[in-house]
């Protein structure tokens, strides 16, 4: 009897160990998430890559997801809470997220909140002839590291003690834009009189500019922007002059105009294919090489070459 009372006396201690190892464990864990810096962003092209650059230090979430028009975005209740309990929130700006300006101003009184794209030297900056600023700045990768530079001084200053180890995973990454930089050379081989890039909102200003192409986009700089007849008509008079093989529609925006385009082109006998679907405002789904800023790039890079140069090899 003496024996088996040791044993349940021996079993209950050895069940409360292992509940407390189980615990220390879960308050270990619990006290390493709480030891990362909590980031907010508004556009994952930000968000994406600070979480590269961030590694286990920093915990990124991304208010707009793939698919998501950050020109007409509303933020919800729970995106408020979000950006109230963040660490450090970093958006574009320039009037991208123009219905959230209000709840940065507000929520940047009391924590920091840094609108990456106004941090680039104004004069690189694309202004419209309305003086509207083109807020697409992801497209220029120069400018591009400008801003993410930017977010990485912020963090920096937020967690000094991380500040080595974001330089150096800071510097690793822009090497890898770098690269995709190099690989975009290959669009300057598309026949010069067909370098005009056609797509459903003017949101690649930047991106011609650094690859030397022309861009037409149906809409202006925001889809709440209207499109009218002559928009669609003027598209198709500039395909026909320049005899553009194929225009693109946005996996962010809606493609009536580019289809409208197309049906148009093909009333008057022009060949003019659909060349394919480009991330613009948003990225592709989180897992997939799309889902990064610099797989993101490169797919438009390569559609768009595929599509420009096809028939001309």
């Amino acid at each position: 009897m003496v024996k088996q009372k040791l044993w349940l006396v021996g079993l209950v201690w050895s069940c409360i160990l292992i509940v407390m190892a189980g615990c220390n464990k879960e308050q270990s864990d619990s006290n390493a998430d709480d030891e990362k810096v909590n980031v907010v962003t508004t556009i994952a092209q930000i968000g994406e890559p600070l979480s590269v650059i961030g590694g286990d230090r920093i915990e990124v979430e991304s208010l707009m997801g793939p698919g998501v028009d950050p020109h007409a975005y509303n933020a919800t209740q729970g995106d408020i809470a979000t950006i109230e309990e963040a660490d450090l929130v970093f958006y574009n700006g320039l009037d991208l997220e123009a219905n959230m300006i209000e709840i940065f101003n507000e929520i940047g009184q009391s924590n920091p909140v840094l609108a990456i794209a106004e941090t680039v030297p104004e004069e690189a900056l694309i202004e419209e002839t309305d003086g509207a600023v083109d807020p697409h700045i992801w497209f220029n990768l120069d400018l591009w590291q400008d801003a993410l530079d930017s977010a990485v001084e912020e963090l920096k200053e937020y967690s000094p003690e991380d500040a080595e180890y974001l330089e150096e995973n800071k510097q690793e990454y822009f090497a890898k834009i770098d690269e995709v930089k190099q690989d975009a050379e290959k669009l300057k081989d598309i026949p010069e009189d067909q370098r005009i890039l056609v797509t459903a909102h003017d949101a690649f200003g930047y991106f011609g500019e650094m690859h030397d192409l022309e861009v037409v986009g149906l809409q202006g700089l925001s889809t709440e922007d209207e499109i009218g007849v002559s928009d669609i008509n003027d598209t198709i008079a500039t395909v026909e002059e320049h005899e553009v093989p194929a225009i693109f529609v946005e996996t962010s925006v809606n493609q009536d105009s580019i289809q409208a385009v197309i049906e148009g082109a093909e009333d008057k006998g022009l060949d003019l294919e659909l060349g394919g679907e480009l991330f613009s405002d948003a990225m592709g789904e989180p897992g997939t090489e799309e889902g990064t800023y610099l797989g993101m790039y490169r797919h438009n890079v390569n559609t768009i070459y595929e599509a420009l140069t096809e028939g001309n090899d």
